[in-house]
């Protein structure tokens, strides 16, 4: 069974995703799961992971909602605030929900690049640990050297890197990123999405413009630690959900054979995020 394990939904008019603005234009409207529906089919694909896009409890409530009424999502993954004392009840309570899948922070875009080495979030980060719930690093490269110390404090942790990190591709910067990702790869509990490459490269893409970060997460997570990933609809802004399929099934399947893909392509996102029987 072929996974989606990073796509978005969300409601303009609920009006809490921060992270929009004119420069993404084209995401300023409903993106739903009939929208989504016709392009897994094309693409053969049967089961997606819901990302959270903003920071509040109330879109994790609604992307909880959409899973239950939506026959293709296997899970969410849900903000909550780790900083915050009640953080231990609100985790207990969410995830009571069987569709709570995984946690995200949205670390990119926090004004602190080191909030994850906070005390109180490090000590949540480690409940996290303890309940062997799925955590989801959003970051950008110079957010990395964070995320290494949190891994060492927590090193239970079960994770994974969303796009990539985003390397610089249109600028074709490959280091430091390429000595970080290879140090995050050291944790053996640590997984990466092939997910977010195309809106990171420049307007006029080719997919050698995304086989060297392919290439090197492929050496550093193998087989049984990559996930494919659209990153619909913010993709949108770089490429149609198909051609996102077809750059991640050529550049990986110059790698792995049918049982490697079949992995990245579905088993690993569905072991990761324990939606096995869904």
């Amino acid at each position: 069974m072929m996974i989606d394990a990073h796509q978005h939904f969300w409601k303009i008019a609920r009006g809490d995703y921060g992270w929009m603005g004119e420069h993404v234009a084209p995401l300023l409207r409903d993106f739903l799961p009939d929208d989504l529906r016709p392009l897994l089919a094309r693409s053969g694909i049967a089961r997606t992971i819901l990302v959270q896009a903003a920071e509040t409890e109330a879109e994790t409530e609604f992307l909880l909602e959409r899973a239950e009424a939506t026959d293709f999502i296997a899970g969410v993954v849900g903000w909550l605030d780790m900083d915050d004392d009640a953080f231990p009840d609100r985790l207990a309570r969410f995830r009571e929900n069987p569709w709570f899948v995984g946690l995200r922070p949205m670390l990119q875009g926090l004004p602190e690049d080191d909030y994850i080495l906070r005390p109180r979030v490090l000590k949540h980060l480690g409940l996290v640990a303890e309940a062997g719930l799925p955590f989801d690093i959003l970051t950008f490269t110079r957010h990395l050297p964070h995320v290494l110390r949190a891994l060492e404090a927590v090193p239970g942790l079960r994770a994974v890197v969303d796009h990539l990190s985003k390397p610089e591709i249109a600028a074709g910067g490959l280091d430091p990123w390429r000595e970080h990702v290879a140090a995050v790869a050291r944790f053996p509990n640590v997984s990466c999405k092939i997910s977010g490459m195309v809106t990171e490269a420049s307007a006029d893409w080719v997919l050698e413009d995304l086989r060297p970060y392919v290439d090197h997460v492929v050496e550093c997570f193998g087989e049984d630690r990559l996930m494919f990933g659209s990153d619909w609809p913010v993709a949108t802004l770089a490429a149609s959900y198909a051609e996102v399929c077809n750059a991640a099934h050529v550049l990986l399947g110059r790698h792995f054979g049918p049982a490697g893909m079949a992995k990245v392509f579905g088993g690993n996102a569905a072991r990761f995020y324990g939606v096995e029987g869904r």
